[in-house]
């Protein structure tokens, strides 16, 4: 795999090629003072200051005579935590309430390459919904995953000259509360062929997909041949799609054609060794039981 073919599947390199087919998103450059505080586990965990007065977790205290039960006494052991002001991004939160709010009021965000999903259970929703920077900076500060962007997004590639890219980027993308989980679809496609199709969320029986599978497959193979085949760089990559309910497919993201991207319902092996041509069935897998 080379570093090229990683580069483009960065979210702010794809998307302005495939804005009308995908899902309305805002990305905005990070500062690398932000990278830093991301990566910093030095000290306390720390949310930054707010600029807005919005905050991303409830307020616990709700009667004043009890704040005095959380009030640190002067030359207290814990006195020493409480010296390290909370970092404080005002342009980025400005730039970040300005951007939701174009996207009417909720979006979850993702960095160039991936969303912090593993951090979703520490909101207040249990998702990546966000309303504010606060709630933003909770979720990518609380995220394991991202490490691997931020510090190793090339550790696999064959020509690498440098283990990370000099910019980051957060994308903000609409929150749609009617998203259906079921309807979304990772693509496999080798040699500039698609040679696979995968139900993307593999936990679960879903009877309107064997109703569907026929009609998903065929509409996902002419969306790939009309839309990606021949804007998309690389040869070797897999995407994943959503489809509508009233039938549009929107393209979600584009992923490296790597050990690390998840087959779902096929394995590495057998794709590598597909022998799908162009114009062929693809093979499409769903939970059919």
């Amino acid at each position: 795999m080379k570093e090229e073919e990683v580069r483009r599947c960065q979210i702010q390199e794809w998307y302005p090629k495939f804005k009308s087919v995908s899902i309305k998103t805002q990305i905005l450059e990070l500062p690398e003072s932000f990278v830093e505080y991301l990566l910093d586990d030095s000290g306390p965990f720390l949310l930054p200051e707010s600029v807005t007065g919005e905050d991303a977790l409830p307020r616990r205290i709700h009667n004043p005579e009890e704040a005095d039960d959380f009030q640190v006494p002067e030359n207290s052991d814990d006195e020493s935590e409480q010296s390290s002001p909370p970092p404080c991004f005002p342009e980025l939160e400005l730039a970040v309430k300005q951007s939701i709010e174009t996207l009417n009021g909720t979006v979850f965000p993702k960095l160039n390459w991936s969303a912090p999903k593993d951090a979703a259970w520490i909101s207040t929703t249990g998702n990546l919904k966000c309303t504010c920077f606060s709630e933003i900076a909770l979720l990518l500060k609380s995220s394991e995953s991202l490490t691997h962007d931020l510090c190793h997004a090339f550790g696999s590639c064959d020509d690498t000259t440098s283990s990370r890219p000099s910019t980051f980027y957060l994308a903000l993308r609409k929150w749609y509360p009617t998203f259906h989980p079921e309807m979304e679809f990772r693509c496999f496609v080798s040699r500039g062929v698609l040679v696979g199709i995968s139900q993307r969320e593999v936990t679960s029986f879903y009877p309107v997909l064997v109703e569907k599978k026929e009609d998903l497959k065929n509409s996902i193979q002419e969306f790939f041949t009309e839309n990606v085949q021949q804007v998309f760089e690389s040869e070797n990559y897999t995407f994943d799609v959503y489809v509508t309910s009233k039938g549009k497919i929107k393209i979600i993201d584009f992923n490296p054609w790597a050990p690390f991207t998840l087959p779902l319902l096929f394995d590495w092996e057998e794709l590598e060794m597909s022998s799908v041509e162009e114009g062929d069935s693809v093979p499409f897998r769903i939970v059919d039981t």
